[in-house]
């Protein structure tokens, strides 16, 4: 870098005044004022454009999430209906094992079941609500008896099929039907638990054996449960 002497300093220093070195330092300052804005706009506008930017990429993958979530909703709701619907059928087929001959295995016992209806329902006085409902219900002048089949039976639903048993008693009651109620669970299996459970309740225990329905062995001293009318159980 070229140095200057004091004397060349002088000799440019002539001729100015305060009002031009001012004058030189306020341009020099506007100058580095504008250079500043243009240096903040110029990072103003990098900063909106990257932000512009991410929240592009977000709506992007938020909107992929939401469409993988919705076909994923979808797969499940479709494997729900078709194993809803398998079980469905299921639980149809293993109600049809029962159908035949249950009249029949009863009537043996001494009953004299005369009509057996399936899915029988149950409804309130307004005749809107379902309150309960049989799978099959054998009846005659003196007993109706509510049959619960269960593909797989559990202690759940023996106690499940007694409080039908009980709303169905109120439903006579309401309606001046004198009848015996008695009851019985019907499985293809049954657990033993719930075997010996629902004999303990007093109710019969019906299972498949080959292509007929058959009654469990009833226990010594075995007394089936008669849910009766307003004199009470």
């Amino acid at each position: 870098m070229d140095t200057i002497t004091a004397d060349q300093a002088a000799e440019a220093a002539k001729g100015l005044t305060f009002e031009k070195v001012w004058a030189a330092l306020m341009e020099t300052r506007e100058r580095m004022e504008e250079s500043q804005k243009e240096t903040q706009k110029r990072m103003e506008e990098s900063q909106k454009e990257t932000q512009k930017r991410m929240e592009e990429s977000q709506r992007e993958t938020l909107k992929r999430m939401e469409e993988a979530f919705e076909k994923t909703q979808k797969q499940i709701d479709e494997l729900s209906k078709n194993v809803g619907g398998v079980n469905n059928s299921f639980g149809r087929f293993t109600e049809s094992l029962f159908s035949v001959g249950l009249d029949k295995l009863f009537n043996e016992l001494g009953y004299t079941f005369t009509k057996q209806g399936p899915h029988v329902k149950f409804k309130d006085k307004d005749i809107r609500r379902v309150i309960a409902e049989a799978d099959y219900f054998l009846e005659d002048g003196q007993y109706a008896m509510v049959v619960e089949v269960k593909t797989e039976l559990n202690e759940a639903d023996v106690d499940d099929h007694i409080k039908r048993i009980e709303v169905i008693r109120q439903y006579f009651d309401e309606r001046g039907d004198k009848r015996i109620l008695i009851g019985a669970v019907a499985g293809g299996f049954v657990h033993k638990n719930a075997l010996d459970h629902a004999l303990k309740q007093g109710l019969y225990v019906i299972t498949q054996s080959g292509e007929s329905a058959v009654l469990s062995e009833l226990p010594e001293g075995f007394t089936v449960r008669e849910w009766l009318g307003s004199v009470g159980k």
